[in-house]
């Protein structure tokens, strides 16, 4: 396990150099109006993405950490990283905040049982609670969601909806006309040792698919944009899909840096852990 596993509020997020990364140019106060920008220009500036994980390292989910490499490096992170983050930067805004864990379900067999090992965010504003997710990968939210069951909730990118079931809820998104399911949760409150010893499960178990695969996945205003191993696809909000299998290491590199915004490290075990994704493919 990781040493760091001390819960630490202290620490908060420079407001104004992660507004610079993700472009945002409004007013740093508490509202639904700033909510839901942060929300929409997080993915579409910080990828989802698991370098660190396929290189066997456990990411850091401490603020300082994550800050670096994703603010200030150029780097994106997969849900703990990225939903750390964002409850950093909300929590210096002075929005309340709990973090919650989750069974995925997107493509999974009906009836399987998965651990809790995705983490979203609750939002408490003006009386009412929103969901916040900035790292689901190739659905990642692009706006809040109203903690309401059984409404069709419109974002810049698919609608969405939370019906419930078994004491919780499920997030659903309506994908070609057909309602696929995401995850599972509750409102039962995870802390952040908590979520290290999820973080530290999924970095290393030997049956995790983020030890063996590459993935990526990048929001823009009018397509999105997944990567696993060699396979590039795009898909346009009008419903187009385009593919391209990528066959060198140096065309991923190339799409991770031009389409992800991702500065991937020149190093060998870089080289390496991609050409055994390719490999794989």
């Amino acid at each position: 396990m990781p040493e760091a596993v001390e819960q630490n509020s202290a620490r908060t997020v420079d407001l104004g150099a992660y507004a610079r990364r993700i472009g945002y140019d409004g007013r740093l106060e508490p509202t639904l109006d700033t909510l839901r920008a942060l929300h929409r220009l997080h993915p579409f500036a910080i990828p989802f993405e698991n370098l660190t994980t396929l290189l066997g390292v456990s990411p850091r989910l401490d603020l300082e950490a994550l800050e670096e490499k994703m603010v200030h490096a150029d780097r994106g992170g997969y849900c703990f990283e990225h939903n750390r983050l964002f409850a950093g930067v909300l929590e210096a805004l002075g929005f309340d905040v709990t973090g919650l864990a989750a069974r995925v379900l997107w493509e999974r067999s009906p009836g399987t049982v998965m651990p809790r090992t995705h983490m979203l965010l609750a939002v408490e504003l003006s009386g009412r609670t929103y969901i916040g997710d900035v790292g689901f990968g190739g659905l990642t939210l692009t706006a809040p969601l109203l903690l309401e069951p059984d409404v069709e909730q419109p974002t810049p990118h698919e609608v969405f909806r939370l019906l419930r079931a078994d004491a919780g809820f499920v997030l659903e998104a309506r994908l070609q006309q057909e309602w696929r399911p995401l995850y599972w949760f509750d409102e039962s409150e995870h802390l952040e040792i908590d979520f290290e010893v999820l973080n530290h499960f999924v970095a290393t178990h030997p049956g995790s698919p983020f030890r063996s695969q590459l993935y990526g996945a990048r929001a823009l205003p009018d397509r999105r944009l997944a990567l696993r191993n060699g396979r590039l696809t795009i898909r346009g909000l009008d419903g187009s899909v385009k593919r391209r299998d990528l066959e060198t290491v140096e065309a991923l590199r190339d799409v991770l840096t031009l389409d992800f915004g991702i500065a991937t490290p020149e190093d060998d075990a870089v080289d390496y852990a991609l050409a055994s994704v390719l490999a794989a493919d």
